[in-house]
């Protein structure tokens, strides 16, 4: 017997409704599993939604009805609600007759307790509070601080939508275990059997409480809270597991389900219903997004300065140490391989690598990541500096280089052919990346596709930016992003940064042992992927030391080397952990 509560704008009905199958008999646990279910002791209650008056009750105790049959029309604000049967079965009562008035004060108390202002101060929802001063915050360094407001500002954005309480704007049962579940996004009901296997492929338990206890609600239903409580305690003395663990509820669940099937009956029909954030997460999830962020990046870099001055690459590729120094330092502190190139990704800088990466290796690790790697962008102008001076003397900083030669336009064109042909065959996991970012250059540099690159510069770069963005913001959900776990990435973020900024400035301090022409070390500090704002840090503090110093074309070297490098060192860290 099932009990239905129908909330028909603040006001409650209540039908009890049997099943016409047959209740199934109590459960025994044999070998940690339950046997027979006992008959159901009490359910839901079906309540108005809003005040108003009863003009017809259709059924009465003792009727039969299927799914969808009106048992009930409510008059309110001039309109006809109709109240139908959330399943076929038997009504068991009817606490309301036709004239009966729906109060109004119950219909307010509905609605108070069903914003998110009352939801803040229920379980973790303090959680929530904290990320959205977080959001406030980088809102803030966006717009009145203007660091790389394109990125910081649809981040902040998308991270305040998805953490308003009640919000629902981003499921991530759709994406648990790292992987698209596209039956979930057809509307196929979640299942025991499903949360158990998503919990033993390491979930975490917050991603999948709600839905277990939407399950437990409807099993309690079905065989009774006392039967179920049965099963779960002997479980937990199989399992050795607490008995109100998610892993005892989940397994106390998957056992009743079986049973539930096994009579022709359906447990629950607990579905997802799918929205824009998660349509929009696909974008990421499917490496769609940061390939076309590298293509428009393409269209915009002149890779002129890097062709002109071809010792640039090392330094772009120097700059990748604190990539491999930062997945060093992740395995120390227990990561597994696939986190910990995830993480040292952030080292290079470059918010689209990171997401590409961490969406194949560690997706559960995507918001914390994808949050610190583009905060870190945008902050390239406050971390890089001090480094930059710790370890170069003013004489150094001061130090004018020559102009570049002009790169023709055949070596503009050839190059990014050159390029993709030579990565991906030296590394298929970033084609990918490698062969986006010179298509875009190539359609810029070949004098033919005006029309194409222009569109890859303005139109679909930031259109793409829009999205990337609110997604990325709208992974880092309270439950996920509030962990030790995140501190620790954000901690070694900065620890791969430093790292990446040092390792250029002192392979540059270093090849001047053997030049004759030196090169101003600053400019190894670009070889981070933030394009251009490396480059543009590098002309600033190069200024400072020599007014008459324009570093910025020379940076743009290392700058765009490293924009490689790192697309390099994560096809190198997919194809070892992938």
């Amino acid at each position: 017997m099932k009990k239905y509560r129908v909330n028909v704008n603040g006001t409650v009905f209540e039908v009890e409704i049997e099943e016409m199958t047959g209740a199934p008999a109590a459960p025994a646990v044999a070998a940690a599993a339950p046997a027979a279910p006992a008959a159901p002791a009490g359910g839901e209650k079906i309540t108005a939604p809003m005040p108003g008056t009863i003009l017809a009750v259709n059924v009465t105790s003792g009727s039969a009805v299927k799914k969808g049959d009106v048992l009930m029309i409510l008059e309110a604000m001039k309109m006809e609600n109709e109240i139908m049967a959330p399943c076929d079965g038997t009504v068991t009562s009817v606490s309301v007759t036709k004239g009966a008035a729906v109060p109004h004060m119950e219909a307010i108390a509905n609605f108070l307790t069903s914003t998110g202002f009352y939801q803040f101060f229920q379980g973790e929802n303090w959680k929530s509070a904290i990320m959205l001063v977080i959001a406030c915050v980088l809102l803030f360094l966006g717009i009145v601080k203007k660091f790389e407001p394109l990125l910081l500002v649809p981040i902040a954005i998308g991270m305040l939508v998805t953490n308003l309480p009640g919000a629902g704007m981003f499921h991530e049962i759709l994406f648990a275990g790292g992987h698209v579940h596209w039956e979930l996004f057809g509307g196929q009901p979640i299942t025991a059997s499903f949360l158990s296997e998503m919990l033993n492929s390491g979930v975490s338990a917050d991603v999948l409480q709600p839905y277990a206890d939407s399950l437990w609600t409807a099993a309690q239903s079905m065989f009774g809270a006392d039967a179920l409580s049965q099963v779960a305690a002997q479980v937990a003395a199989a399992t050795g597991d607490a008995v109100n663990s998610i892993a005892v509820q989940i397994q106390t669940l998957a056992s009743a389900e079986q049973f539930a099937a096994a009579s022709g009956l359906t447990m629950s029909n607990v579905t997802v219903s799918v929205g824009l954030v998660d349509v929009l997460y696909l974008g990421i999830k499917l490496g769609i997004y940061p390939c076309l962020i590298f293509m428009g990046v393409g269209a915009m870099t002149d890779f002129g300065p890097l062709i002109a001055n071809p010792k640039s690459l090392l330094l772009g590729a120097a700059a990748q140490l604190g990539i491999f120094l930062t997945y060093l330092g992740c395995r120390l502190l227990g990561f597994t391989g696939a986190e910990s190139s995830s993480v040292g990704i952030i080292g290079g800088a470059d918010g689209p690598t990171a997401i590409f990466v961490t969406a194949m290796l560690a997706p559960a690790l995507l918001g914390p990541i994808a949050v610190s790697a583009y905060s870190y962008m945008a902050l390239v102008p406050v971390i890089q500096p001090p480094i930059m001076k710790a370890l170069t003397t003013e004489k150094e900083r001061q130090i004018v280089m020559k102009p570049l030669r002009e790169v023709s336009k055949r070596e503009k064109i050839l190059f990014p052919v050159v390029v993709t042909v030579f990565v991906a065959l030296l590394v298929p996991s970033a084609a990918p990346l490698i062969a986006c970012l010179m298509f875009g250059n190539l359609a810029k540099e070949c004098g033919v596709l005006d029309r194409l690159s222009k569109t890859m510069q303005n139109e679909l770069m930031n259109i793409v930016t829009i999205f990337l963005g609110i997604s990325v913001g709208a992974t880092a959900t309270g439950t996920t992003f509030l962990s030790p776990k995140t501190l620790a990435i954000m901690g070694m973020g900065v620890v791969a940064f430093g790292f990446g900024t040092a390792g250029g400035v002192l392979l540059a301090k270093f090849m001047n042992l053997f030049l004759k022409e030196k090169i101003n070390p600053l400019i190894g500090s670009a070889g981070v992927s933030a394009v251009p704002m490396a480059a543009r840090v590098s002309q600033k503090v190069g200024q400072e030391a020599n007014p008459g110093n324009f570093l910025l074309m020379h940076a743009m070297g290392p700058n765009v080397a490293g924009v490689i490098g790192s697309a390099i060192a994560a096809g190198v860290l997919i194809s070892l952990f992938g």
